[in-house]
């Protein structure tokens, strides 16, 4: 089931690639969907709330892990695209190891410092306990996470997007049984609904180490794939905390984001909460895309096509911008819909506040679309700074706008902190895409030039 995209037409390979994806991205909001939905009808407000105030605690994160095990496997997807089995399965060897010394550091300093931040962010005093007990099950089940993403990470490196999928659809499911039970059986609250998501993440990773074993015999490895190589190492580490701090460079853009939020009370952040769990949800196709092009220009980076990643990531750019048209339109429509199943009684309030959210942000979904191609071909070609300074662009933009919004309270502003980060972000990496493919021609034609034979005279 793997898949070379250094041959073949790159829309029918980038087609095949990216369904199983978007099918699996939305099958993995649905945890955080489900839990929300589940929370706000049997729970109460104030507890949808609760779990939407660390949202962006989750995503500083498990996006800086989820930053590090792909940028530790972009090593991989070149060497199997150059054809270097042995050299892939050191990747994989290193990347695990890595994997697992940060996994073990994060959890223990994320869970010292969550009452601190919890605090720092503002969050409202009647959500505090409830916020708190979420994050903290959250933060001792990031082993779990990690083990997924990791693995899905490392098969979709090989071309194999569909056996992730399968997984994933399981664990759904899995997760949804464990909310139903745990919150309405049990009265577990938002414990019960973050012990369902970590149990079913960990059913995910478990059952992607288990086919890697038995089903995928050129990834298996040795005791010695194991050992750390300084190559190796050097190579995933100067492509994973580049790739890492972007995300949490996004992250503590969101965070200020969050903390103005918070100042407007308990009922707005669980308006916001919905709206974005919504606009998660549907801006999934571009986070696929994001994934597929990391994918297929590491492959064609490993022999160097240059012209096969230009023309990739033409074709990426207009699959997601027509689609980012049809989709903020229909969200717009079927909003009042959709909001009913956050909520019970008069969402006329709710519905009010996640209306302008919808309607500001997602009139930016293309520039959205924009940052997750061009911020994963570069980094897959092995740049990464670029990509950071694109999370920075992101940051100053978000943070400017949010101080504004808390200074004045306005949830305006809050939702244009988070429009105007995308359209600077989705401007800057286009800007950088296309001086790196300059870079990368001039490095090849130098490359070409010394490989020529001198005629002698």
């Amino acid at each position: 089931m793997e898949l070379d995209m250094t041959k073949g037409s790159p829309l029918k390979l980038i087609t095949k690639f990216i369904i199983p994806i978007i099918i699996g991205n939305i099958f993995q909001q649905l945890y955080s969907l489900v839990d929300t939905v589940i929370v706000g009808r049997y729970v109460g407000v104030k507890a949808l709330a609760a779990v939407g105030a660390t949202g962006t605690i989750m995503f500083l994160i498990l996006g800086f892990l989820q930053g590090l095990t792909t940028g530790f496997t972009i090593l991989t997807a070149q060497r199997f695209g150059a054809g270097d089995m042995e050299g892939m399965k050191k990747s994989v060897g290193n990347a695990a190891v890595l994997s697992l010394i940060v996994t073990v550091v994060m959890t223990l300093g994320s869970v010292l410092i969550m009452d601190w931040l919890l605090r720092v962010m503002r969050t409202p005093v009647d959500i505090m306990a409830m916020s708190k007990t979420y994050i903290l099950i959250i933060c001792w089940g990031m082993g779990f996470n990690v083990l997924y993403n990791l693995l899905s990470s490392i098969l979709r490196a090989v071309g194999n997007s569909k056996v992730p999928l399968y997984f994933l659809i399981l664990s759904a499911g899995i997760n949804i049984a464990g909310d139903l039970i745990l919150i309405i059986c049990f009265k577990m609250g938002v414990a019960g609904a973050a012990i369902a998501t970590i149990a079913s993440q960990g059913i995910s990773g478990l059952l992607c180490l288990v086919y890697m074993i038995k089903k995928v015999p050129m990834l298996s490895l040795s005791r010695e794939h194991l050992r750390l190589d300084l190559w190796c190492v050097r190579n995933q580490i100067s492509i994973g905390i580049p790739m890492a701090l972007q995300f949490s460079i996004t992250a503590i853009g969101t965070i200020m984001v969050q903390v103005a939020l918070n100042m407007l009370g308990s009922t707005v952040v669980a308006a916001y909460t919905a709206a974005c769990k919504v606009e998660q949800l549907v801006t999934q196709v571009f986070a696929a895309m994001g994934m597929t092009m990391a994918t297929y220009c590491g492959q064609n980076r490993g022999i160097n096509d240059l012209d096969r990643i230009r023309k990739g990531s033409r074709i990426a750019f207009w699959m997601s911008a027509i689609y980012g048209v049809i989709i903020y339109a229909v969200v717009v429509l079927a909003l009042p819909l959709i909001i009913q199943l956050f909520v019970t009684g008069d969402s006329s309030e709710v519905l009010g506040y996640a209306r302008t959210y919808i309607i500001i942000c997602g009139a930016f979904f293309i520039p959205l679309g924009m940052i997750f191609i061009y911020r994963n071909v570069m980094q897959s070609c092995g740049f990464a700074l670029m990509p950071m300074m694109g999370g920075v662009v992101e940051l100053v933009s978000r943070a400017a706008l949010a101080i504004v919004a808390a200074e004045l309270l306005s949830y305006e502003g809050v939702c244009a902190a988070n429009a105007s980060a995308w359209c600077l972000g989705g401007i800057f990496l286009y800007i950088a895409y296309r001086f790196t493919m300059k870079k990368m021609e001039r490095d090849k034609l130098l490359a070409e030039e010394d490989t020529q034979p001198v005629s002698s005279i």
